[in-house]
């Protein structure tokens, strides 16, 4: 993401926004409208057009968004026309199912390397990416000139490899621990906790039953 002067939210929607571009443009389509947008990526078409407002004049309103130009002008701001690298560092259960997934939306997202001290799977290639030893990651992270890092370590040990990639000169981090992570201001940090997101669901999924049953009662 190049401009940082936009609102966390917005920045969360550009990928979508980007991702449904793409299938209309490989579809053939030439103009798309902001309610169309909308009933495909589940926003409503005032908050597009806010958010696409904080990159200046994108489309005409009546007109609609020319769906090839507004597709290569969020590539360009998503980085997603130039290649990143990106370092796995933990390839446990939750890491190895990661290397998987290879990053299906993006062509432009791979993983490079990963890191681990299990000594059964340093040397192997998982997946078509190799394992090197939690003492290479400064070296390798050098050499692939990689920036971003995806932590999937047992949380006792988070910090300490935050601080050592730091140290390696990583600049982002996404964090699938549950431990909140410190690093110095010039190091960006998304945490992604599957068990808050969960436990958030189950209560969203019971104050909905719960506020059932209230209107029934009062019925």
């Amino acid at each position: 993401m190049k401009e940082n002067n936009i609102p966390k939210a917005t920045a969360k929607r550009l990928p979508l926004y980007y991702r449904y571009l793409r299938i209309l443009n490989d579809a053939g389509k030439a103009k798309v409208s902001s309610t169309e947008l909308s009933e495909a990526v589940q926003v409503d078409s005032a908050t597009i057009r806010r958010d696409f407002s904080y990159f200046g004049e994108l489309g005409k309103r009546g007109y609609g968004y020319d769906v090839e130009s507004l597709m290569q002008f969020f590539s360009k701001t998503l980085s997603d026309d130039e290649m990143t690298n990106v370092a796995l560092v933990g390839v446990g259960n939750l890491g190895s199912a990661l290397l998987k997934y290879k990053f299906h939306q993006s062509n432009s997202i791979r993983v490079s390397a990963a890191f681990d001290v299990n000594s059964d799977i340093v040397g192997r290639i998982v997946d078509g990416i190799p394992v090197y030893p939690m003492s290479d990651m400064e070296e390798q992270i050098e050499i692939q000139r990689i920036e971003i890092a995806i932590l999937t370590v047992p949380a006792s040990t988070a910090q300490d490899v935050v601080n050592n990639l730091v140290e390696s000169g990583i600049k982002g981090i996404l964090n699938f621990t549950p431990v909140r992570i410190s690093a110095p201001s010039d190091v960006l940090i998304q945490n992604v906790d599957l068990t808050n997101e969960l436990q958030t669901l189950i209560y969203f999924l019971h104050s909905d039953d719960r506020l059932n049953v209230s209107t029934e009662e009062k019925e």
